[in-house]
């Protein structure tokens, strides 16, 4: 910033000899200014430096993250992060996108993070923390009534559900589904929305549904079918999320930083907490 700039661009010396008195204050009033401008903006320099800011990419996904009528961010990962940052002093931006638009993004450097499973093809170009600080188990439902519910309940792997030739619905999109269980010959029936998966399954139309119990039954709930379908015990699979930072980024250096402070926001129980305030689990 050049200050002597800013005075060339005020002219005092036209103004009238006779004057002079109103020309010194004038020119005392330039300096007071120009200081006042440098402090502030060394200030905010300053305070920049000290809190440095992430570009983290997200799909409006909600429990995880989303935003209300009024804009504003909400969602328990969104709440995780935000306090681990606080207690680093950081901060996060936060840009929405389509899934597939903000891996690519974070790939070609449009983006420093996204929050996401590790995965082989992920960890090409980020890097990431030891401990995930969610763990989103998927469970097996079915329906009160089904004639194998004993044989539901006592499955272990995916292998057991291929051996009892059982069904599963899910919607269209699920990635998972189509890796893990619609690939091995398992009979699928997919849905276009997530909602009515309840529904065919209250319908009995499919054997069970492996989903998220946090999202699960405030749809169970929604379509009224709470009293027909019961969650088992069995866990299929559980996702690790963790924030992927990608290489080259300064915030790479402080990831072993960040991941201590999961691990004590974990024991304290507060990440618990969070999840609570948005998910419900069970009728």
């Amino acid at each position: 910033m050049r200050v002597d700039g800013l005075y060339d661009c005020v002219k005092l010396d036209t103004m009238p000899q006779q004057s002079s008195f109103f020309g010194l204050f004038a020119k005392k009033a330039l300096y007071q200014c120009v200081l006042m401008v440098l402090v502030v903006f060394f200030l905010s320099s300053t305070a920049v430096a000290h809190h440095p800011s992430l570009h983290i990419d997200y799909p409006n996904y909600w429990p995880f993250f989303s935003r209300d009528e009024d804009g504003n961010m909400e969602g328990f990962f969104y709440d995780i992060i935000t306090e681990a940052f606080i207690r680093m002093d950081m901060r996060a931006s936060w840009h929405e996108y389509p899934w597939g638009r903000c891996q690519v993004n974070v790939q070609c450097g449009e983006a420093s993070a996204m929050i996401s499973v590790p995965t082989k093809e992920r960890l090409e170009y980020t890097v990431t923390h030891k401990h995930s600080f969610y763990m989103k188990d998927l469970t097996i439902f079915t329906s009160i009534d089904h004639p194998k519910i004993k044989k539901i309940e006592a499955v272990t792997s995916i292998e057991d559900i291929l051996r009892l030739d059982l069904s599963v619905v899910t919607y269209v999109g699920n990635g998972w589904n189509d890796t893990h269980i619609k690939s091995r010959g398992i009979k699928t029936y997919q849905t276009p929305r997530l909602k009515n998966v309840w529904q065919m399954l209250a319908n009995k139309r499919a054997d069970i549904a492996i989903e998220w119990p946090g999202a699960a039954w405030a749809h169970i709930v929604s379509e009224g079918v709470s009293d027909k379908i019961v969650q088992t015990e069995v866990v299929v699979a559980s996702m690790p999320f963790h924030l992927l930072v990608r290489k080259g980024e300064l915030f790479v250096e402080r990831l072993e930083e960040f991941d201590r402070i999961i691990v004590e926001m974990q024991e304290e129980g507060l990440i618990d907490e969070m999840v609570r305030k948005y998910v419900k689990v069970g009728p």
